[in-house]
């Protein structure tokens, strides 16, 4: 049922996300360290700016695949323009990326980062599916506990929502990669 709930509140939720960057502060995208960008949908239009001016290497996309098929480059379009796009389906609304995802998701990045390269993580609106991932990748990179991620995630965007079931799936990556467990 939510993935048809989040199917039919798409191009509504989409419309409120363009009027919401007109009418307030918010930003389409925000750079959370010198590798990694959040953000939301990468619009076909986006493109030169996030390869010229952002360095973008890698594409992180969050979203099922209805949601970028007329509105986002795919993976043939980035990879022409030098980008290699990593897709981690996940639901909108309701959806708690895998551990499996989070650490697919984290990797990547961690390879755009060994390039000298910036890495564009995305779902719709960039406040919870991708956040998760971004919250993921904080917690690897300097061992922070989930909330520390996402509040640090909050301070660089203040419209960043992540849910219950999105801290939980973080206190296990967190658990995985930080806390240390004798042999």
């Amino acid at each position: 049922m939510s993935g048809a709930l989040a199917r039919l509140l798409f191009y509504p939720t989409l419309a409120y996300n363009v009027v919401m960057e007109k009418v307030s502060s918010r930003r389409w995208f925000d750079r959370v360290d010198q590798t990694v960008i959040l953000g939301a949908l990468p619009f076909k239009s986006m493109t030169e700016e996030l390869v010229q001016r952002e360095n973008v290497k890698g594409v992180i996309t969050m979203n099922e695949e209805y949601e970028t098929k007329y509105f986002c480059n795919s993976a043939e379009e980035w990879k022409a323009v030098g980008v290699e796009q990593l897709r981690l389906d996940t639901v909108d609304l309701t959806g708690v990326p895998s551990l499996e995802n989070l650490h697919k998701g984290v990797e990547f990045a961690l390879q755009v980062k060994e390039q000298g390269a910036s890495v564009y993580v995305h779902c719709k609106a960039g406040r919870s599916r991708s956040a998760t991932l971004v919250a993921a990748y904080l917690i690897k990179l300097h061992c922070w506990s989930p909330e520390e991620a996402c509040q640090t995630l909050r301070s660089i965007r203040s419209h960043v929502l992540v849910r219950r079931a999105q801290k939980e799936s973080l206190r296990n990556y967190y658990q995985q990669v930080c806390i240390r467990q004798s042999p």
